[in-house]
């Protein structure tokens, strides 16, 4: 349905209401990789104080008018990049095969934060920061 279709159906039924909620959850960890195939410095061994945000979304809030307790958002997504902190990515999966750029990690974080979010809460996007001006965003 198109915006004027939407705006249409509220004028005439006065009942179309769509209401989506989204948290953000900030994170970070330090890691040193190196891009293979690159052209350039960043195929030498080099590091990053990544900065990740993570934005869910749901369309319900609990009984208690959360989309979910925050709490348990923050330790899923730590527990999807603990495994990066104070690391070298190259020798981690998926990175033993997929070259360690920021997008790959904005993806890799996404899919496993999906796999542990509750049923109608779902990864709207993830960005991966490597420096204060530089980020990668992935979604579906």
């Amino acid at each position: 349905m198109c915006a004027r279709d939407a705006a249409a159906w509220i004028a005439l039924s006065g009942s179309l209401v769509l209401s989506i909620y989204e948290l953000v959850i900030h994170t970070q960890f330090a890691a040193a990789h190196r891009l293979r195939e690159y052209d350039g410095n960043c195929e030498r061994l080099h590091g990053h104080n990544w900065r990740i945000d993570v934005v869910l979304r749901g369309e319900a809030l609990n009984e208690l008018g959360m989309l979910v307790d925050f709490r348990d958002a923050k330790r899923l997504i730590e527990d999807a990049t603990a495994r990066f902190d104070h690391r070298y990515l190259n020798d981690l999966e998926p990175f033993r095969d997929v070259n360690p750029t920021t997008e790959n990690i904005a993806r890799t974080v996404f899919d496993a934060v999906a796999a542990g979010l509750p049923e109608g809460i779902t990864v709207a996007r993830v960005t991966a920061w490597e420096s204060d001006h530089c980020g990668a965003s992935y979604s579906r």
